[in-house]
């Protein structure tokens, strides 16, 4: 079976089902590419829904998320978050796999499928001027032939007649001999032409063509063969993601098994749970007994004040607040006191997580302003050391305010817990006097914590000097190519770089790395195409990419 020996005058039909080939090629890619957009729009859309559902950071809903059938609806949203990435990995191989690999293939068939079809038309335009010769020299030959009768016919004309002179006749004669002999030599050329032809022509439809055309063959069956490995990975390519969507599928299964509905009951408990202990029962009062009536102790008329409250809680007086009492809804107290003492005590100890965190922040940024001092001390022509010494009496007079509230509220909390002598509601009231009274002296990493006895010890943390070996940037700069991009990295806080070599960030901001700190305690970086620059690496959280950690 060969096109060049079963189809060898089916040329133009050749070229018509070539092309046929390579458009439904190109539209197979087409089929692709919108599968791979597809992907990629839904992959989006599971994104934005589980982004949509996720509790908002530093918000009552995401305490909420504390039962363990909220922490399953968080998983299920995560895992669906992965699950979209695994559409995008779709969307990523196919076209990496198919898409521009069948593109590039698309043009070295056209290229090819020209080629072949060029040669087709040169060999024909080949034959074609072989028979175009071969039909002069026949009509030539027709033509001296016709012409040799002629002169003959006329020369035995005069030499029949007797009042033509001897010359006329031989003049007639020699022109007979002449056509004639130009006859011969119309037939010997017309005899070579046709010889050369018959043989170009068995050439062409034996050789050239069957060659050609064996060719075209061949490249059509590699683009059908092409197609359906194309076909293959475009199934392999969802067939590899299966066993991570089992995985995602697994993950939310795991997550719905791990509901806890006890757990959840006691967490309702120790979320509203007041502390205080039900009302006694109340005393019968004899209205027929001439005696002056007294009022119980645990009667409700105590819980609103109109007797001398007996039972007290961590020295405060305050009334019983039962279920069926209306609670004051004015302006919540700083110490949480309008709160029950359980509630009051996880509020208390909320707040002082809070202030921790924001001291060790504090801590952090001031160590980082302390190592980049240092490097001005080191690298004069960075900026002024002086210049941040306002930066530094900044952060420590914050971290003193936040250690002195810090105090506060765990004085408060200890309190509640009975770890420390109540306090009374004068006493209470001076306790907001504390931020305006005189800030001792400020210690390096120093950190208040209070001890269980009720005491308070400083914990002097200890902070190794940090040495940074003297750099010349200005070489780093005269790169003639842009260096490429070997991670990303966060800013941790805000930098002003006012100095030669430096850049500004903002805290939050996510830029490119294009050097990682080579022990001198600066990163270079990369905002877009113009602008870059060194950053303190303690302000950066850096993220390489794998190919630069493996290189």
């Amino acid at each position: 079976m060969s096109w060049g020996t079963e189809l060898w005058d089916q040329f133009d039909n050749l070229e018509k089902h070539t092309q046929w080939g390579i458009d439904i090629l190109e539209k197979y890619i087409k089929f692709v590419k919108e599968r791979t957009e597809i992907e990629l729009s839904y992959a989006k859309q599971l994104r934005n829904l589980s982004k949509k559902y996720q509790p908002k950071k530093n918000s009552k809903e995401e305490e909420e998320y504390k039962y363990t059938s909220c922490k399953a609806f968080i998983s299920t949203l995560n895992e669906m978050n992965d699950y979209a990435g695994q559409h995008e990995v779709i969307s990523e191989n196919m076209a990496s796999q198919i898409i521009v690999d069948l593109a590039r293939y698309v043009q070295e068939l056209k290229q090819e499928r020209k080629s072949n079809f060029h040669d087709g038309r040169k060999a024909q335009q080949h034959i074609e001027t072989c028979w175009k010769q071969l039909e002069s020299s026949k009509r030539r030959f027709e033509r001296d032939c016709k012409e040799a009768d002629r002169a003959q016919q006329y020369f035995e004309k005069m030499d029949a007649d007797i009042n033509v002179t001897k010359a006329d006749v031989e003049k007639a004669r020699q022109q007979a001999q002449i056509r004639h002999q130009m006859a011969e030599d119309s037939k010997a050329d017309y005899s070579s032409i046709l010889q050369k032809f018959n043989h170009e022509q068995h050439e062409y439809y034996h050789t050239h063509i069957p060659n050609i055309f064996q060719k075209i063959q061949e490249m059509e069956e590699r683009r059908i063969v092409r197609m359906g490995e194309s076909m293959k990975t475009y199934a392999e390519v969802d067939r590899q993601v299966i066993p991570i969507i089992g995985k995602c599928l697994d993950g939310i299964v795991k997550a719905a098994e791990s509901i806890d509905q006890k757990n959840d009951s006691q967490l309702v408990i120790e979320a509203y749970k007041s502390g205080f202990e039900p009302p006694g029962d109340i005393e019968f009062e004899d209205y027929t007994q001439p005696m002056k009536r007294t009022v119980s102790d645990n009667s409700l008329s105590n819980s609103r004040g109109e007797g001398k409250p007996d039972l007290k809680f961590g020295g405060k007086s305050k009334g019983k607040l039962w279920p069926f009492i209306k609670k004051n809804k004015g302006a919540t107290p700083e110490d949480f006191s309008n709160l029950p003492p359980e509630q009051r005590r996880k509020k208390l100890q909320q707040k002082v997580d809070e202030l921790n965190k924001e001291i060790q922040k504090e801590m952090d940024q001031r160590d980082a302003i302390t190592k980049m001092k240092d490097v001005y001390l080191k690298n004069p022509q960075m900026g002024d050391p002086a210049s941040l010494d306002h930066k530094l009496a900044e952060v420590s007079q914050n971290i003193e305010k936040l250690r002195l509230e810090t105090q506060k509220f765990e004085a408060w909390l200890a309190e509640v817990e009975g770890r420390l002598p109540a306090r009374n509601e004068q006493a209470r009231r001076q306790s907001g006097l504390y931020d305006s009274q005189n800030p001792p002296t400020v210690n390096n990493c120093a950190q208040d914590r209070e001890s269980p006895d009720g005491s308070y010890t400083e914990e002097q943390s200890q902070e190794s000097e940090v040495k940074v070996l003297a750099t010349d940037f200005d070489d780093e700069f005269d790169d003639e190519e842009p260096l490429p991009a070997i991670g990303t990295c966060k800013a941790l806080y805000t930098f002003e770089g006012q100095n030669e070599g430096t850049i500004s960030v903002v805290e939050g901001e996510t830029l490119y790395v294009i050097e990682e700190d080579k022990g001198d305690g600066w990163t270079r970086i990369r905002r877009n195409e113009d602008e870059e620059g060194y950053v303190p690496t303690s302000y950066v959280e850096v993220c390489l990419d794998k190919n630069a950690k493996d290189s």
